[in-house]
């Protein structure tokens, strides 16, 4: 995934993601979203001086969206295209997480390391992953695409193609 190197660019995918979520801007996860590609964005901008006060903008929106909604969306992590965040408060997302296409998170979901002393070890998300409130997804691991994960579900493992897992660890059923 490349970020977005042009404002139309931008305005098309803050667009998409806006019909994502049911063409409301009032949406918490939207206005999550779209402060993320604003920082993908503005990191695109070469001129420092350009840049710099497009930093400050950024920085004030991410605190206010997880001071305020719950949701840790840093532009570091590599998103595709139509991901929701169905309800606020209590995500967190790794700076290193790579989600896919049309992604599904909910409240309480956090997607990062496992062990403090493995910092880059960070899960992979492919297409059109589902997560329950309350999943933990930890470690370097893999989701398949199609994969449902169930809620407060601890996934500590590689996760099969069109697998839905649940429990604490994880693992598949049906």
């Amino acid at each position: 995934m490349k970020p977005a190197r042009t404002t139309p660019a931008l305005l098309s995918l803050v667009r998409e993601d806006w019909q994502a979520h049911g063409r409301q801007w009032t949406r918490c996860g939207f206005r999550a979203i779209a402060v993320y590609r604003f920082g993908v964005w503005r990191d695109s901008i070469r001129s420092k001086m350009l840049r710099a006060p497009l930093s400050i903008l950024y920085r004030v929106l991410f605190r206010h969206v997880r001071n305020v909604y719950g949701i840790e969306l840093p532009a570091s992590c590599k998103v595709g295209h139509r991901l929701i965040i169905e309800h606020q408060h209590g995500i967190i997302v790794h700076g290193e997480v790579e989600i896919g296409n049309d992604c599904i998170i909910r409240h309480g979901v956090t997607i990062g390391i496992q062990r403090i002393d493995r910092p880059r070890d960070v899960p992979m998300l492919a297409d059109r992953v589902d997560v329950g409130a309350g999943a933990k997804i930890l470690g370097r691991i893999r989701i398949g695409n199609d994969v449902k994960i169930g809620a407060n579900a601890v996934v500590l493992g590689d996760v099969a193609d069109g697998a839905t897992v649940v429990g604490i660890p994880a693992r598949p059923v049906g």
